[in-house]
């Protein structure tokens, strides 16, 4: 039987737009962090802030 994995999937979502533009998998073994990077926003066409967003 296969282990559980202790990753979960999430998307990081722009601040300003709203827009999600991109999905990692963070550990969630010690509860989820408080992500924000900024990133490059395709929508603004500048980098802005990010935030993790649950599906």
């Amino acid at each position: 039987m296969a282990k559980k994995s202790k990753r979960e999937n999430i998307w990081l979502e722009c601040k300003q737009c709203g827009h999600r533009n991109y999905r990692t998998s963070i550990s969630t073994a010690e509860g989820v962090p408080k992500i924000e990077l900024k990133k490059f926003c395709s929508n603004e066409r500048a980098h802005t802030v990010h935030k993790i967003r649950r599906k």
